[in-house]
């Protein structure tokens, strides 16, 4: 199965290609690809949708796994409480697991 990211970045049904194996490849490319910057936190956010959280919580595995520092939101929150805690925070990133606009 190829993942691929589009303008609004990575979109699939759950179950299908949105697998809890799926999202730890994307996590895992992310941290091959930030191997500098383990210092700074990683800011992963969620929405009320299902199993929105435990998608969240296995990024968090991934993350703390590869030795980031990480962040999870106490509850959901939307997309631009993430944009601003890690800009205002001064994080390496924000992690949002969400369907978007789609119900």
């Amino acid at each position: 199965m190829e993942i691929k990211f589009g303008t609004d970045g990575w979109r699939a049904v759950i179950g299908e290609d949105y697998t809890f194996a799926n999202v730890a490849k994307v996590l895992q490319a992310f941290c091959d690809l930030q191997a500098a910057g383990r210092e700074k936190t990683v800011f992963v956010g969620y929405d009320r949708r299902f199993q929105s959280r435990a998608f969240a919580e296995r990024a968090v595995r991934v993350l703390l796994g590869n030795g980031f520092r990480v962040q999870l939101a106490k509850d959901f929150c939307p997309t631009p409480c993430i944009s601003w805690m890690t800009k205002a925070r001064g994080g390496l990133a924000g992690v949002v697991i969400t369907a978007s606009h789609n119900p």
